[in-house]
């Protein structure tokens, strides 16, 4: 079941991002070439109109925003400020870091309830957005939805770390699917017919 969030996760904030990247291009395309004086073309690029479209890239970067913010949370990609906390001695450490992890689960735990009572209120009115004319209440959805999995996403690395007081940890210059190459040791991953003559340098 985890394993299908995780996926969920990642498919979701992928489709937002590549689908938004692309209606921006369209949009930008789409404006210049209505500029352009070209006969039939200019008349049909004008009829068709796409001033939603901006507006949709903002609602779609905002939900990409919330769930990216979960995935980073269970990656470790978040930027901390640990320099005094693994300075520490390993008891203190580990109280401060699951202090750190359960207070980032009930601030996220009250944004998404609040986000909720809102989502709620909202959702018994008749508010469109302006262009897309979009119920404000699917807009908001972000709110809970994302906390809400934030702060499972704390709990998780929380009761991760109690257990074996490791943190998830995201190596930036690892890319998925090629080997990692240890740069102080090249001869190693050199192919034979490059190898340095007399073997090791």
């Amino acid at each position: 079941m985890l394993k299908f969030l995780d996926h969920l996760e990642e498919w979701l904030i992928a489709f937002l991002i590549g689908a938004a990247t692309l209606l921006i291009f369209i949009a930008v395309v789409h404006r210049y070439a209505a500029g352009l004086p070209i006969p039939h073309v200019q008349d049909w690029l004008l009829a068709i109109n796409l001033s939603w479209a901006q507006e949709l890239c903002i609602y779609m970067f905002i939900w990409m925003a919330k769930f990216g913010a979960a995935y980073g949370v269970r990656t470790g990609i978040h930027v901390g400020v640990d320099v005094l906390i693994n300075a520490l001695p390993a008891p203190v450490r580990r109280k401060y870091v699951l202090f750190g992890l359960l207070s980032g689960a009930l601030f996220t735990v009250i944004v998404g309830s609040l986000g909720a009572n809102y989502v709620w209120q909202i959702g018994h009115t008749d508010q469109v957005s302006a262009d897309l004319e979009l119920p404000l209440w699917i807009v908001y959805l972000c709110i809970p939805c994302g906390s809400f999995l934030m702060c499972f996403r704390f709990l998780q690395v929380a009761w991760h770390f109690a257990r074996t007081g490791e943190l998830p940890k995201h190596d930036h210059a690892h890319v998925e699917g090629i080997e990692d190459i240890n740069p102080y040791n090249m001869a190693d991953n050199l192919h034979p017919a490059e190898a340095p003559v007399g073997g090791r340098r």
